[in-house]
């Protein structure tokens, strides 16, 4: 009795497993055929590759670049514009930007990528799903390795009663236009109106201001972006240490050993408990080191031409200066209102020399040009002093490398004549003496030697008009503005309607004036608090304008360089000094060696043809007040004759 009682009780358990079994396999039968209502899939025809698979192909999708040919961008003011960084890519990248309809009144905010090709004169709209959100005044730089930096910007709903600023930060690959989000917890505050630069491996950021709806706060901080760790640095600087005021708006430029901070725009405290706004005019150089801990600004002294005061004009950097457009200053601020003067002037700023300079254009006959030995025997003579004097020196590569230093060399050269027959061969715009309508807020960029203006923003009364427009001008010939294409419809109307309003309001005002007078009188304008700033600014402009009686001569910072000639181009400049530049360069460069030193020697070159250029303007200004210059002859020195 007890075996059998043992068997039955074993049976039990065996059958209790087997209705166990089938329940589990009910229930995966109920689960299978579940997930199968939702995803319309058979999960029995799905392996782990299947799996990976379709994974994949969602986000090659997501990643997906799609590239559409498009006759121009469509209307759109701050944008944020960059050359594209890799080497011997002709190409402006344009990203964001805000669109207001002045009949409807809404905004309207992009994300997509637009590209202009200079060598075709093609525009490319390039979209992808994993783009960052629409936004505009944002803070874009690009760095030599190829990639573009973004961070911050501002969206609002489109009747722009509530806003937003963004924190995050976006790699753009100027090769295949993907973009890589970077995660960072502690990065950059939100913020929009900020600037951004280069300088070595990192993004240098300044500044900006964040909206909070009941007030606005202005930003002085610094930060650094280093490319081969992904990751975002504050600069801290000593207790005692000088910095800069907050701003937005303001100019970042790049230099060899950190970066220029010029101008931009805050509010102050002023009577009655409310905030004034301040156009800054100060200049400072922010000294960089490898070191984030040594990093120090300082305050630059004014010296000779500065420009007037103004916002909205952020310059492009170009070879060792920056290069400013237009802008607008607002004066007579009250409670009610403001009047505001914009500007379409051009200014250069020499950081080297720290001076300011006025940019004409200035409209020159065509120059035949008699060259009386060829172009190639030139670049292989210029590059035989070079080796030569590498040999001298012990500094010379090996065979094979040199003579791919010497390619280098001549495709610098040849570069420099092919821009000239690039643009003969594009299609022709028209060129103007005049420079563009006055505006702020225009988008500057420099590709090569050519800067590109592209819209910008013009106000009258309370309304602002968007100036949907593109031009280009030659920063080495300065002989006009081509205008790729210009719609100044809406300004124009706006000003004969304006002036219209001006007049009936005249006739009115002849039975009032003594009202106005009374009104006038009660509305005081806003006073900052910020007196010794002013008193500062006043004893600078009093400095200034003793220099501006010295005369016009501009002082060279460099006076042992070789110095271009009235009409000399750079290839020629660089041909006739090109070995001293390279005596120069081996002098500060004892680690460095054969193509290294070479292709210094062309930059210094270049740096140098760039740096004097204002200087040689006045020159060849002057010669042809004496009597016109029709044609320049570069002489072989081998075959000179003399003349009897």
């Amino acid at each position: 009795m007890a075996k059998k009682s043992k068997k039955d009780k074993e049976a039990k358990k065996a059958r209790a497993e087997l209705k166990s079994k089938k329940n589990l396999g009910k229930a995966e039968t109920k689960d299978k055929k579940r997930s199968k209502k939702l995803s319309s899939e058979d999960d029995d025809d799905l392996d782990i590759d299947e799996v990976l698979e379709n994974f994949r192909k969602e986000q090659e999708l997501f990643q997906e670049v799609v590239v559409t040919p498009v006759k121009r961008p469509s209307p759109r003011s701050n944008v944020c514009i960059v050359p594209n960084p890799l080497h011997g890519k002709r190409e402006l990248l344009i990203f964001g930007g805000e669109y207001t309809n002045q009949t409807s009144s809404t905004t309207t905010f992009y994300n997509e990528l637009l590209s202009y090709s200079v060598d075709s004169d093609q525009w490319k709209k390039i979209t992808s799903k994993n783009a960052p959100m629409p936004r505009s005044s944002a803070a874009a730089a690009g760095h030599p390795s190829g990639v573009v930096l973004i961070h911050g910007g501002e969206f609002s709903s489109p009747k722009q009663n509530t806003f937003y600023h963004y924190s995050d930060s976006w790699l753009l690959d100027c090769s295949n236009k993907e973009w890589t989000k970077i995660d960072q917890k502690n990065g950059p505050s939100a913020r929009s109106g900020h600037r951004m630069t280069v300088w070595k491996n990192f993004f240098v950021m300044h500044g900006g201001f964040r909206d909070l709806g009941t007030s606005t706060t202005y930003l002085n901080d610094c930060w650094l972006f280093d490319i081969t760790t992904y990751k975002w640095k504050q600069v801290q600087f000593p207790p005692n240490h000088p910095v800069p005021d907050a701003r937005s708006g303001h100019s970042l430029i790049p230099t060899q050993d950190g970066a220029i901070v010029w101008g931009g725009y805050c509010k102050v405290k002023a009577k009655k408990g409310l905030q004034k706004g301040k156009i800054l005019t100060d200049c400072w150089y922010l000294r960089m080191k490898s070191d984030i801990t040594g990093i120090r600004w300082e305050r630059r002294k004014k010296q000779g031409f500065q420009p007037s005061p103004r916002v909205g004009c952020s310059m492009a950097h170009h070879k060792g200066r920056g290069i400013l457009f237009g802008g607008v200053y607002d004066y007579e601020e009250t409670e009610e209102g403001l009047s505001s003067e914009f500007f379409n002037d051009l200014l250069s700023y020499q950081v080297e020399a720290n001076r300011w300079y006025s940019v004409k254009m200035r409209p020159q006959k065509k120059k035949s040009v008699a060259v009386s030995k060829s172009a190639k025997s030139k670049n292989d003579e210029l590059v035989s002093i070079l080796n030569d004097i590498l040999q001298k020196a012990n500094l010379a590569d090996e065979i094979n490398e040199d003579n791919e230093s010497d390619n280098e060399i001549e495709k610098e050269l040849n570069r420099l004549d092919k821009e000239e027959a690039l643009e003969s061969q594009q299609k022709q715009y028209a060129l103007v003496a005049h420079l563009p309508h006055s505006r702020f807020n225009a988008a500057t960029a420099v590709v090569d030697d050519t800067l590109f203006v592209f819209g910008g923003s013009w106000e009258y009364g309370e309304k602002d008009f968007f100036i949907d427009s593109f031009y280009s001008i030659d920063l080495n010939r300065l002989d006009g503005v081509r205008t790729l294409w210009e719609d100044l419809e809406e300004v124009e109307r706006a000003k004969d309607q304006g002036f219209e309003e001006d007049d009936d309001y005249d006739d009115e005002d002849e039975y009032d004036d003594e009202e106005d007078d009374e009104e006038e009188t009660s509305d005081e304008k806003l006073v900052a608090e910020k007196e010794d700033d002013e008193k500062e600014e006043e004893e600078e402009e009093e400095e200034v304008e003793e220099e501006e009686e010295a005369g016009p001569e501009i002082p060279d910072p460099r006076p042992w360089l070789p110095h271009p000639k009235a009409f000399e181009s750079l290839r020629a400049f660089y041909i006739r000094s090109g070995a001293e530049f390279l005596q120069w360069a081996i002098s500060n460069n004892r680690d460095a060696k054969g193509k290294h030193l070479k292709k210094q020697s062309f930059d210094l070159s270049q740096d140098r043809w760039w740096e004097r250029r204002e200087q040689v303007r006045i020159e060849e200004d002057k010669l042809e007040e004496m009597g016109g210059v029709e044609n320049v002859i570069e002489k072989d020195p081998a075959n000179s004759t003399r003349r009897r």
